[in-house]
C-alpha cells in the first residue's frame, strides 16, 4: 500500500469516533443515481468506462439469442432490461428519488463497485464550503469528508476488499437477491458461471481508473506491493463469497463451482505469511477478511504470491 494511501486510512481511523458536521441526505433505503453523476468531476473516468466491456453492454447483451433464453428460463421479461433478475448484476438501475422505480440506464458502471450515491454524494462533494475547491481542501477535512462518506455507504478506491465483495457477488453469482430456484434455471439454460475470477486480472485492464493526485492526467499502474495486496483482498473476498454461496442452492453445477472457488482462494491464501490467513482460511468470514485486510496493510508480500500473479498480458 502506498505511503499516500496508508497516510489516508490512518487519519480516516483518528476520526472514526467524532460527531460530523458535513452534510448529509439519509434515505430510508440508498438508490442508485447513475454514472452521469459522477460525470461532472470524474470525465476522465466516465470516458474510460465508456469504453469498457462494463458500459458497452448495455447495447448488446440483450440482444444475444443465449441472453433471451436464459431470462426466458428464469420467467418473467424475455428482454434482459425487463427481466428483474438479470437486472441485479447486468445493469444500473437509476432512480430519480427515494421509494422511486429504478429502470436500467446504464451497464454495471460506478455505483456497482462504489455503492449506491444517495445518501454519500453530498459529502463526497463537499471540500469544506461551497467556494472551496478540492485543492484548498485541509487534511482535517478530508478525513472526515472520508468518513462520513464511509458511514453513509460510499466505497473508496482504496477500501479494495470491499470492492471486491462486489465484484466477485456477480461474477460469482453470489448476489443476495438472487433466488436459488432461479439460479438452478440460469445455469441449466447455459448461463456461464466463471470459478476463475480474480481481483486484479479483472481490475486493472481495461476497467482501470487509477487517475491520483498530483498527476491526475496518468492512469497510474499499481506496483509490485499494491497489486500482492489486492490478489490477496480479491482472493479473500472469493472465498467469503463462495462459502456462503454453497448454501444458496443445491444445483450441481452451481455447487461443484463455489467449491472450485473456495478451494483456489484457500491455496491462494495459505501461501500468504500471516496467521490472519489462516485464521480466515479456518473460518471464511467478513470479520475474519477484515481482519487479514489491517494485518497486511503497508506489508510488501510480493514475494509470497509473485507466482500466483496474473501476467499483464492476460488482464482483461
Amino acid at each position: 500500500m502506498s505511503s499516500r494511501i496508508l497516510g489516508g486510512l490512518i487519519a480516516i481511523a483518528a476520526f472514526a469516533a467524532a460527531s460530523w458536521a458535513l452534510p448529509q441526505t439519509v434515505s430510508a433505503e440508498p438508490y442508485v443515481q447513475g454514472p452521469k453523476t459522477c460525470q461532472e468531476c470524474h470525465r476522465t473516468e466516465y470516458e474510460l468506462w465508456e469504453e469498457t466491456k462494463h458500459a458497452k453492454s448495455f447495447r448488446t447483451v440483450h440482444k444475444m439469442d443465449e441472453a433471451k433464453e436464459i431470462a426466458v428460463a428464469v420467467g418473467g421479461k424475455k428482454s434482459m432490461k425487463k427481466n428483474a433478475t438479470c437486472t441485479i448484476c447486468h445493469y444500473t438501475s437509476v432512480q430519480k428519488k427515494a421509494g422511486g422505480k429504478g429502470k436500467p440506464k446504464a451497464g454495471p458502471s460506478c455505483e456497482s463497485c462504489h455503492g449506491a450515491s444517495s445518501d454519500w454524494l453530498d459529502i463526497h462533494n463537499d471540500y469544506g464550503g461551497a467556494n472551496i475547491k478540492r485543492d484548498d481542501e485541509t487534511a482535517e477535512h478530508k478525513a472526515e469528508r472520508q468518513q462520513a462518506a464511509v458511514d453513509a455507504g460510499m466505497i473508496w478506491s482504496f477500501m479494495r476488499y470491499d470492492i471486491a465483495k462486489n465484484c466477485v457477488s456477480c461474477h460469482g453469482l453470489a448476489r443476495d437477491e438472487l433466488d436459488a430456484g432461479d439460479l438452478a434455471k440460469m445455469l441449466d439454460a447455459g448461463h456461464p458461471l466463471n470459478p476463475d475470477f480474480e481481483l486484479v486480472a479483472y481490475s486493472q485492464g481495461s476497467v482501470r481508473h487509477r487517475f491520483y493526485p498530483p498527476d491526475v492526467t496518468t492512469n497510474g499502474e499499481m506496483s509490485a506491493a499494491e497489486l500482492a495486496e489486492t490478489f490477496i483482498q480479491g482472493q479473500a473476498a472469493k472465498l467469503v463469497s463462495a462459502t456462503g454461496a454453497m448454501s444458496k442452492s443445491d444445483n450441481s453445477k452451481y455447487q461443484a463451482v463455489q467449491q472450485q472457488r473456495m478451494d483456489d482462494a484457500s491455496a491462494a491464501l495459505s501461501a500468504v505469511g500471516v496467521p490472519e490467513a489462516a485464521a480466515l482460511v479456518a473460518d471464511p468470514t467478513d470479520a475474519n477478511a477484515l481482519a487479514l485486510v489491517a494485518a497486511i496493510a503497508g506489508k510488501d508480500l510480493s514475494g509470497d504470491v509473485a507466482s500466483l500473479l496474473p501476467a499483464p498480458a492476460s488482464y482483461k
